[in-house]
């Protein structure tokens, strides 16, 4: 599995529709999520999954509404429980010794250990590789996209909280699971944190917490309010990251990025955090929050990659969901 950086071809979206996931306030996040699609339209293909004819014209018009790239845009009637592509989407690899071969990998989704109705999303890698006509593994265990971060070169970080929860996979242990990692990301080395951020419904997603934002440089969230929640398992998993070693023997710089305000809805404390972005072709596509952290963030952001655009798009609404745009999406690399 490339990094993310790595030219795409496209992004693949699941349409936001349920409005479970979004109690009383779905209509809110349109905004933001079409405005998402047209900036990843600007520099990639985006492939939407939609669940029908109806809504497919829909999401049409919408974007049309807005002037998106339509050209760059592909829906495709998949339907599916939820938006949440990072997890229930397939994880594309490229083949390392035929640059013009491409394949996906078809991991089992249960909803973040069965948290929600998951029956229409465990089978969107299926209809994809149907759709593209491409080569399909399939582990057998269930496994999310938002769960892991890769290099491209060999590493991968994850959680123990999230990966090693028995709500996941509990007839693996650790060695197990670790195979399953090397035999279908194709890496060598993991990285493993601890426990993730407050608010986080998935158990502990890495993309939360600890993003590669080069071969062999790791940004990482802190939390500086000694009061806060998050600041103790933060801190944590910085130390760990500052003790690690990548597959070379190297040991990777460490960038700290700074968390959000806190942010809560109807007395729920949400898992805002700005290592949430998602890198599209030339961009770095961030959420903000409403706060005087958001242009730090995209300072930071901008120093980690200062040849690609950086790109604030308001996720105060969205992250009522509990998550927002890297948990939205799911790259596909260019051959």
């Amino acid at each position: 599995m490339p990094a993310e950086w790595v030219r795409h071809e496209a992004t693949w979206l699941s349409y936001p529709k349920n409005p479970d996931s979004w109690p009383g306030k779905i209509e809110t996040i349109y905004p933001s999520y079409h405005l998402f699609v047209k900036t990843l339209a600007e520099g990639e293909q985006v492939h939407i999954n939609v669940d029908d004819e109806a809504m497919l014209l829909h999401v049409k018009a919408e974007l049309e509404a807005i002037d998106c790239n339509m050209q760059n845009v592909i829906l495709h009637i998949i339907p599916t429980n939820d938006a949440w592509c990072r997890d229930h989407g397939p994880a594309f690899l490229l083949n390392r010794k035929d640059a013009a071969k491409r394949a996906l990998v078809n991991w089992n989704h249960n909803a973040w250990g069965g948290k929600y109705p998951y029956e229409l999303d465990t089978e969107v890698p299926v209809h994809i590789a149907e759709a593209l006509g491409m080569e399909m593994f399939s582990p057998n265990i269930v496994m999310e996209g938002g769960s892991i971060e890769v290099n491209g070169c060999g590493d991968l970080i994850t959680t123990t909280s999230c990966l090693l929860n028995k709500n996941r996979n509990p007839h693996l242990n650790q060695d197990q699971i670790e195979g399953y990692l090397r035999d279908y990301y194709g890496v060598e080395n993991i990285i493993w944190l601890g426990d993730g951020i407050v608010g986080d419904d998935t158990d502990g997603h890495v993309d939360d917490l600890s993003r590669f934002v080069s071969e062999d440089t790791i940004i990482t969230a802190v939390e500086e309010e000694l009061w806060d929640e998050n600041y103790e398992p933060l801190q944590k998993n910085l130390k760990m990251l500052n003790r690690c070693r990548l597959a070379n023997g190297k040991q990777p710089t460490v960038v700290e990025l700074p968390m959000p305000d806190v942010v809560f809805y109807d007395n729920q404390r949400l898992p805002a955090s700005y290592a949430n972005f998602y890198l599209a072709n030339g961009k770095v596509i961030f959420p903000t929050y409403r706060c005087l952290t958001d242009n730090e963030a995209a300072y930071i952001l901008e120093a980690c990659f200062p040849d690609r655009e950086v790109v604030g798009i308001d996720s105060t609404d969205i992250i009522w969901g509990l998550g927002s745009f890297h948990c939205l999406s799911q790259q596909m690399p260019a051959l």
